[in-house]
């Protein structure tokens, strides 16, 4: 496992959960963060970037979230990380489930992905659903083609996919909130191939709009053997109108 800790000036974690309501439709979000760390014998350093809008109306939702992470140490690379996400909702007023579609697309070179798309759609559902929390569990199915790298060999596939979605936000205090997003995709043909992601948030609101975030972030792709673990800790910004 590769462990990266960078020191973040200005976060906007990939998992955010938007408080939409009733006068509030939009969402944007924006972030620069990174680390560089340089001695007499060695240099390293991290930096990302992404970007997030998002629209809520009272029946559909849609939202799309860009973000790229590159990295290297001692002039050789350790990141070339590319995801790129276009997700929609349909909810049913008055109930507690609702449909949701996507399409997403990823490059990441720290988990020897060339390039991997994935589409489906599925259903969710809200255990709890208010504003100061909410757990929130989904199934679907992805189709996906990819282009990965097994031993040190170039592999092209598709395959179907099991997507099971685990997420949650709890208001500790007034101005704290943890909140966390788990996937379990399990291939439908094969059970050796699965993919893990999990993103848990620990923010403490300084301003309006403005949160300090520590975060940890985990994937694994096990077809390709490899996993990451990423720490951050910096300020997250992020508007409603």
């Amino acid at each position: 496992m590769k462990l990266q800790i960078p020191v973040a000036s200005l976060l906007l974690p990939f998992f955010c959960n938007a408080q939409y309501n009733d006068s509030l439709h939009y969402y944007v979000g924006l972030n620069a963060n990174g680390n560089i760390n340089k001695t007499a014998t060695s240099e390293a350093y991290v930096l990302s970037n992404s970007i997030r809008g998002g629209i809520r109306r009272k029946k559909l939702s849609a939202n799309i979230h860009g973000s790229w992470l590159y990295g290297k140490q001692q002039e050789k690379l350790t990141n070339n990380d590319v995801v790129t996400t276009i997700d929609g909702n349909v909810y049913r007023p008055g109930k507690k489930y609702y449909y949701w579609g996507l399409g997403n697309y990823t490059s990441n070179y720290s988990l020897k992905i060339n390039s991997q798309y994935q589409g489906g759609a599925g259903m969710a559902y809200s255990f709890i659903d208010t504003k100061k929390s909410y757990v929130n569990l989904s199934d679907g199915v992805l189709y996906e083609y990819s282009d990965i790298i097994v031993a040190d060999t170039q592999n092209t596939y598709s395959t179907y996919r099991n997507s099971l979605r685990l997420s949650f936000k709890f208001e500790i205090v007034k101005t704290v909130t943890i909140s966390s997003m788990s996937f379990y995709q399990q291939s439908l043909t094969d059970n050796s191939d699965y993919i893990l992601k999990s993103n848990t948030t620990l923010a403490i609101k300084m301003l309006k709009w403005v949160s300090l975030t520590t975060s940890y972030t985990y994937n694994k792709f096990n077809r390709t053997g490899r996993e990451t673990a990423l720490f951050n800790y910096g300020l997250k910004v992020e508007h409603y109108f």
